[in-house]
């Protein structure tokens, strides 16, 4: 079962605390007074509304504040800036009670379902695309929105018989365009001619009718104004600056020993992962966690060693079960140390920094290399719902258009500039080997055929060794025709040990001596002391095939 428990963070020296954004903000300036920090943690969110400056901008209402009452809008036109899913859910809320609902803004709508991305456009907001296709009077438009001019009437009000005057009316809001208003710059609000107008110069202009009110839905954007100049991380090149500016391991550029966690830190994935959402930021912001512990507790990036021959066992386990590298694809993924006959699996590293990787977890590279596991969508773009929208011949895996694992091998870590070059839409750069695990309906990668048997055969030819298992003839077979006989001979057979498959009876074993006293040790060179790696997670010796249906 794949694991979505929130990410636990803690240390010694410093402790991770989830604050509101007014209360951590208040909780930063306060502290800054009072000392000098080695480190930041900045999780405030985004909550400074988006806003679009444009002639007659002060007229618009924002999502802040708008009532939340569909009453309020019984009857009313209303034009609403933006087409997010603050946007639709502003309109869907209101559109049984308004007379129509228009959505305007300069990207055309982007569905989550099609994009992949969680931040666009959900289903559950979208009725409001049925009552435009279906043409019940709303709709959505394209166009800039600093090209804008909204314009008043003046309030009206009549006066009664009694002599007493009736409440002012509100006025109501034209929309036009800023080529079409003379001397802008002396304009107020009420002042526009007819011949200003849109709609004097194009008579089928779509935003020609008045409306009741006009709603900007634009989003919200990180509060810079909490640093001082000397600490201000700069603006993301991503999100229109909208978000900070961050490395790969999350601390601020140029400002180190700041680092942004949660929603605000989402400029590394922007438009491509989850990072700005709790599902995804909770394994980034245990990410940053680990960063610190080796950077100022020197410990190592958490890590499983393991023997070679078990390492498609482990995989198995980790692209079934694994939420994290599940929810930030192609953003974290395990990176898999080899070392001969033994392997070293982290877990969940973010991929962009890889070129960083020894000085963030402590672990060094060898000379057999590495591979890296993550997860990705396809990058044709195809009918989402049609007929040839997945992939099941496992041949074609590398044609896969849903959430798959890929594994990358590489001979040493990528360089900062390989980084920089790799292929567009690629988390990585080129591998000296890669291989697509082909996608699956029920993302359950356990088919002997599908899945297990060209992982396998990719592994090989990593390690350059025959992973399968053998029975003790085979292995004595081999070991007389062979110069170097498969890793499970090597280490089970020739070092006169069978499997144990439990804590028990390896103890058992090893009380009545028969299993050897020494360490594995390996030709290779590669450090043989590991511990008992599999004990807690209780995976298989055997080469994976589920045989038992």
């Amino acid at each position: 079962m794949r694991q979505t428990t929130n990410a636990g963070i803690s240390a010694r020296h410093w402790t991770f605390v989830y604050y509101t954004g007014t209360v951590l903000c208040w909780l930063i300036s306060v502290v800054s007074l009072s000392l000098s920090l080695s480190v930041l943690l900045v999780a405030t969110g985004l909550w400074v509304p988006q806003k679009v400056e444009f002639v007659g901008s002060e007229l618009v209402e924002g999502y802040e504040s708008i009532s939340t009452n569909p009453e309020d809008y019984k009857d009313q036109a209303v034009l609403i800036l933006g087409k997010g899913n603050s946007a639709f859910e502003t309109a869907q809320s209101i559109m049984g009670r308004a007379s129509r609902v228009h959505m305007l803004s300069s990207s055309t709508v982007r569905l989550a379902w099609q994009t992949h991305y969680v931040g666009d456009l959900r289903a559950v907001n979208n009725e409001l695309l049925d009552t435009y296709q279906l043409k019940s009077l709303d709709g959505v438009l394209e166009g800039r929105l600093e090209h804008l001019v909204i314009a008043q009437q003046k309030e009206s009000g009549r006066r009664r018989s009694g002599g007493t005057k009736k409440k002012k009316k509100k006025g109501k809001l034209y929309v036009t365009l800023k080529k079409y208003v003379q001397n802008q710059e002396g304009k107020n609000n009420s002042d526009v001619s007819a011949e200003e107008l849109a709609g004097y110069h194009i008579d089928n202009f779509p935003l020609r009718n008045t409306y009741d009110r006009i709603i900007r839905c634009l989003g919200f954007r990180f509060n810079f104004t909490i640093f001082d100049r000397s600490a201000r991380p700069p603006n993301s090149e991503k999100a229109k600056g909208r978000l900070p500016g961050v490395t790969a391991w999350y601390e601020g550029k140029n400002t180190p020993g700041l680092f942004v966690l949660g929603t605000a830190a989402h400029s590394r994935d922007y438009r491509s992962s989850a990072g700005g959402f709790i599902h995804g930021f909770r394994y980034t912001a245990r990410a940053v966690h680990r960063v610190l512990e080796h950077r100022y507790h020197s410990n190592h990036w958490p890590s499983t060693k393991l023997l070679t021959t078990q390492l498609q066992s482990w995989i198995l386990k980790r692209v079934n079960e694994a939420s994290g590298p599940y929810q930030m694809f192609e953003v974290l993924g395990d990176v898999i140390l080899l070392r001969g006959s033994h392997c070293e699996y982290v877990e969940e590293f973010p991929v962009q920094a890889l070129p960083q990787f020894s000085s963030l977890s402590g672990h060094e590279v060898s000379n057999h290399g590495l591979i890296v596991v993550v997860m990705q969508y396809g990058k044709t773009k195809i009918d989402f719902l049609g007929r040839t929208r997945a992939e099941s011949d496992w041949t074609k895996a590398w044609k896969s258009n849903f959430l798959h694992p890929v594994l990358y091998f590489y001979d040493t870590l990528p360089t900062e500039e390989e980084m920089k070059l790799r292929p567009k839409g690629w988390p990585l750069p080129r591998s000296k080997a890669i291989h697509h695990m082909v996608e699956d309906f029920l993302t359950e990668w356990d088919s002997p055929i599908s899945h297990i048997q060209p992982l396998r055969r990719f592994l090989e030819h990593c390690v350059q060794s025959d992973l399968r298992t053998f029975y003790a003839e085979s292995c004595f077979r081999f070991s007389l025709t062979h110069r170097k006989p498969p890793l499970f001979c090597q280490q089970g057979y020739l070092k006169q040990q069978g499997v144990a498959h439990g804590s028990q009876l390896r103890q058992s074993v090893h009380d009545a001596g028969l299993m050897p006293t020494e360490r594995d040790t390996d030709t290779s060179g590669a450090d043989p002391a590991f511990p008992n790696y599999l004990a807690q997670a209780g995976a298989s010796v055997s080469s994976g095939l589920k045989l038992g249906i």
